[in-house]
């Protein structure tokens, strides 16, 4: 499965990240709830995607599991240590050839935080 966490695209399968046991214990979790725990892994490392990818996988693993439609997800820190609150978190659909693409500029050395922003997210003016 491909995903995008900010601007890393992560390769992984989500059933070897969610054990059985993991799966029945987080059934109950809601998306927002999984957002809220983003966003407090994300106050921590605000570059987690880049320095624990382990984490990040994880995260979007479990991003997926209570939302299987959302392939992408965008976690705004202003600054390592930031109150959980000031956090921003956005979710996208992306087809299979955004990912494709953004997976073939990632392998090349060419994804870079201000391309995936052009690709998806949008935030910078124009």
């Amino acid at each position: 499965m491909l995903f995008l966490m900010n601007d890393v695209i992560l390769s992984f399968d989500a059933a070897e990240l969610t054990p059985p046991m993991t799966r029945d214990r987080f059934a109950a979790l809601s998306l927002n709830y999984v957002g809220e725990l983003g966003k407090e892994l994300f106050a921590e490392e605000p570059l987690l995607q880049h320095k624990d990818r382990e984490r990040a996988e994880r995260l979007a693993a479990l991003i997926v599991a209570k939302g299987p439609d959302v392939n992408a997800a965008l976690f705004i820190a202003p600054g390592r240590g930031c109150r959980k609150e000031d956090v921003q978190v956005r979710y996208a659909q992306l087809s299979l050839e955004v990912m494709a693409a953004l997976l073939q500029r990632q392998n090349s050395g060419a994804l870079t935080n201000v391309e995936a922003d052009r690709q998806v997210w949008r935030r910078l003016a124009a």
